[in-house]
């Protein structure tokens, strides 16, 4: 067989590295019975190496490119230029022309053909590279054919996939290129056709898109095409547009654009029949490849041509189930504001800590709440609850529920109990608690857990091999019992009920919205507010000494630590950076995934920080704003009794309202406490792990100690007992972690692979007002900073946070800014308590906040109403 060129009959899957993605996908579907595919073939991407390989400057130029960066578009688009020109200059070699043209005369040299560029790092499950290299219609002759594979040989080095490649970490010199020949079809009407539904996600839903001509005036946005919706064989939608234009070709080759008969133009691209039939062949492509399939087909003379499929790589993953049952799935990401994706040792110690019903899917856990909604009684508790958290959850799941049809409903007394004794679900009644603790009953849970966390520290130092190991699993359940003490439960209960209790009846009885905000301010023992204003004592400690600021203000990594010493001033900073690291620096963003790097193992994340507190504040800052919270407090507090006392029956009310706030003072600071000590036990056993993987490095076991992120925690167990392990599995799940990275999580989604959406529904809002979920009260204007990463921070004392999501480790960013935005988040996450503790206006839940509102844009923040606007 040839080297340089192979026909579609002589290319399967396995030859995805010599004809690319395209090509290879083209061979699979000429091989299938029932599937037209025009005849064609590939030249090999050997053909393209040699081209690079006999161009030296080809080589300096692939090594500049090696070294740019996204940021680097004018000299992307300089060595572009220069690439493509040198390319499409070169002469094709003698024996690779040859076997072209002799491929072509026996195809039938006078026809038409399609000439496709096929790149090996495209159309596969993680990347398609969609239309990023080139593709020439109704090439005619021998010699336009040969110039139209070099200017696709070219197009690999077009400034979008160059871009493309950057973005998706693609390594330039590891990217080849085939290109499909293939006989052109001459469509009256051409289209995609998706084997899912590409904008819910749904896996059942078939979505079709036609238009009359060929299928390159509506891949290229020149029409609006008629949309066909097929699900389980009927047609359950039709859109049909009016279709002005249409692409058709030249006689002597190339194509031109042409205006559609004003009579034609309203009709339907396909007859139903054509629907139906089309929608088969895709179920049949479908099976085939495994996947859901994103197809490009034309129809002639009333035969469907499929010219590419590729797989949708958009698709949320839907996690596993056991049986064929449908099943509802809630975003546990949302809920613990993490909506990452987790590294496998970190799914599977998330997932040892707690009892409900989860799955996996796309690095992210899922609660299964069917079974929950099947049954009337509990439905309406977990839609309360979860409205409270997430008001769009709630109304996604409401949808779901209103398709009638998805979910069967159960008698009350015939509901199953998946969740059994849940650590991080409680009962539902447990919601009504108010307590009279005395308040330093706070100081003694604080206490038990330093005691149990002492203890931990000096057994788990005794232990390696699988003796470790086994600790570990042994200590966990004392980890689930600190996690759902029912005293501990109650004292920060009692907190948030009394909250709720304020607010309602203050509204009532005086008309004022969110009092509690104000009463939660500077209240005693919340380890993440502490946090923050300790850090501003750190830059307390830097701010005198200008050699240490200098030094801080140009690091590039961790290694700073020795010389930091060696400076004036030096240090009085390593002692004052320590001990903050000693209290908080197992902290980190994420740290629900304990394979995330903590401060203390990576502590320059804080140094942006620090600088920009040095900046930004006077010496005492923590002390003044700890200070002032307390007062404006404690004058709220004196307001509201005293007008209470003038309405009927005023002393009674003031009384219990004065009862309620002593709860919120006394105890809702502690509510960020468990999840703190439970960050402590994870930093432990990562360290005694991190030392154990140590010790399979110098076996020569693993390659990196960081290799146990991508284990679960009983495939870890295995290899410690056995000393063995696949290397590739690491590798898979690297590559499979990179892609996860890139998609977006959704809150609600069934086992057909809906994503459902849930929509505020509010009115007398601003008509421009990008709405959310207000949890700290108050109207604020200024700079949005658009900040995904917690190290990026660069702030100006006023500014206005807006992110994806904040966890406990956002906290010491939250003393430079004057109000926060957030795309995750409800009424008790960490965000909204520490917003409201440092009286900072917060509208959270706000879809899409880090694209609709740019960095550097004026905007108002309204956290009594619950909107944002762009000013």
């Amino acid at each position: 067989m040839s080297s340089f060129v192979l026909g579609f009959q002589d290319i399967d899957k396995t030859k995805l590295m010599v004809v690319g993605g395209k090509g290879a996908n083209l061979g699979e579907l000429s091989k299938m019975e029932g599937i037209h595919v025009p005849d064609g073939f590939c030249i090999s991407t050997e053909a393209f190496q040699r081209i690079m390989g006999e161009t030296s400057s080809l080589n300096a130029s692939l090594a500049q490119l090696s070294l740019l960066k996204v940021e680097d578009q004018e000299k992307i688009a300089e060595l572009s230029g220069e690439m493509r020109q040198v390319i499409e200059g070169a002469a094709i070699p003698a024996d690779i022309h040859g076997e072209i043209t002799q491929y072509l005369r026996k195809l039938g040299k006078n026809n038409a053909y399609a000439v496709r560029s096929s790149a090996t790092a495209e159309d596969l499950p993680t990347a398609s590279f969609a239309g990023q290299q080139d593709t020439y219609l109704n090439i005619i002759g021998e010699e336009a054919i040969l110039k139209h594979i070099s200017k696709c040989w070219a197009s690999l080095f077009t400034e979008r996939a160059i871009i493309y490649r950057l973005q998706n970490g693609f390594d330039h010199r590891n990217v080849s290129l085939s290109v499909v020949v293939q006989k052109m079809v001459f469509p009256q009407v051409a289209g995609i056709l998706f084997t899912a539904d590409p904008v819910t996600s749904h896996r059942k839903v078939l979505s079709i898109e036609a238009s009359f001509g060929l299928g390159e005036a509506l891949v290229s946005g020149l029409v609006n095409a008629d949309s066909y919706k097929v699900r389980n064989g009927t047609i359950i939608g039709k859109k049909i547009s009016t279709k002005k234009l249409a692409i058709d070709v030249l006689k002597d080759g190339g194509t031109q654009e042409r205006e559609i008969e004003p009579e034609r133009q309203n009709r339907p691209a396909l007859t139903d029949e054509q629907i139906l039939q089309l929608a088969r062949v895709g179920k049949k492509i479908e099976e085939h490849f495994g996947c859901p399939q994103d197809i490009e087909w034309c129809l002639a003379d009333d035969t469907f041509s499929i010219v590419q499929s590729r797989p949708i790589t958009t698709l949320f993953p839907i996690p596993e189930a056991n049986d064929q049952e449908n099943h509802v799935y809630v975003s546990v990401g949302h809920q613990q504001m993490m909506t990452d994706p987790m590294k496998p040792l970190g799914l599977s110690f998330f997932l040892l800590t707690t009892n409900a019903l989860m799955r996996t899917a796309g690095g992210r856990l899922f609660v299964d709440v069917t079974p929950l909604l099947a049954a009337p009684s509990s439905r309406e508790r977990i839609l309360e609850v979860l409205g409270k958290g997430d008001p769009l959850i709630k109304d996604a799941l409401v949808t779901v529920i209103q398709q009638g049809d998805f979910i069967q409903s159960l008698p009350d007394d015939k509901q199953e109990k998946p969740l059994g004794k849940s650590n991080q679900a409680p009962k539902m009644a447990d919601y009504q608690i108010l307590n009279e603790y005395d308040p330093a009953i706070v100081s003694e849970l604080i206490k038990r857990s330093e005691t149990a966390i002492e203890e931990l520290k000096q057994n788990i130092q005794t232990k390696s091999g699988s003796d470790l190991i086994e600790f570990i699993l042994e200590d966990i359940p004392n980890l689930k019992k600190s996690l759902s003490d029912p005293q501990s439960f109650g004292v920060f209960m009692s907190a948030m009920n009394a909250s709720s209790w304020v607010n309602e009846n203050m509204k009532e009885w005086l008309g004022e919205t969110n009092v509690a905000d104000t009463l939660s301010q500077s209240v005693p023992n919340n380890i993440t507010s502490e946090m923050g204003l300790a850090l501003l004592d750190v830059a307390d400690v830097i701010r005198p000494y200008p050699e240490v600021i200098t030094y801080l203000q140009q690091l590039k990594d961790d290694t700073f630590w020795d010389e930091l010493g060696k400076l004036d001033g030096g240090q009085q900073s390593r002692e004052a950076l320590s001990a903050y690291l000693d209290t908080y620096g197992m902290r980190c963003a994420g740290e629900i995934d304990i394979t995330r790097p903590r401060w203390s193992e990576k502590p320059a994340t804080l140094i942006p920080l620090i600088l920009s507190n040095v900046k930004n504040f006077e010496p005492g800052e923590s002390k003044r704003r700890f200070e002032q919270g307390r007062q404006q407090a404690w004058q709220k507090e004196q307001e509201l009794l005293e007008r209470l006392k003038q309405l009927p029956d005023g002393e009674q009310k003031a009384n219990e309202t004065k009862r309620m706030i002593g709860l919120i003072r006394n105890f809702i600071g502690y509510r960020e406490y468990p999840k703190y000590a439970m960050v402590q036990r994870y930093f432990i056993y990562k360290q005694a792990l991190l030392q154990e993987a140590e010790h399979l490095v110098q076996a020569h076991v693993l390659h990196k100690k960081e290799a146990i992120f991508y284990l679960t925690f009983e495939e870890l167990r295995e290899v410690v007992r056995t000393h063995t392990l696949d290397d590739q599995i690491i590798s898979q799940r690297e590559d499979a972690y990179t892609f996860y990275e890139k998609l977006t999580p959704p809150r609600v989604i069934t086992s057909d692979g809906e994503i459902m959406a849930g929509k505020y529904k509010r009115e007398h809002l601003p008509a421009e007002a990008i709405v959310g979920l207000p949890v700290s009260s108050g109207v604020i204007e200024g700079r949005a900073r658009v900040i995904l990463r917690m190290e990026d921070a660069d702030l100006e004392d006023g500014d206005i946070v807006v992110t994806t999501f904040t966890d406990p480790s956002w906290t010491p960013l939250f003393v430079s800014i004057k109000g926060l935005v957030t795309e995750v988040g409800g009424l008790m996450t960490h965000g909204a308590v520490i917003a409201r503790e440092y009286g900072l206006p917060a509208v959270v839940n706000v879809q899409n906040a880090t694209r609709l509102i740019h960095d550097g844009q004026k905007i108002r923040v309204n956290g009594t109403e619950g909107y944002v606007e762009i000013l």
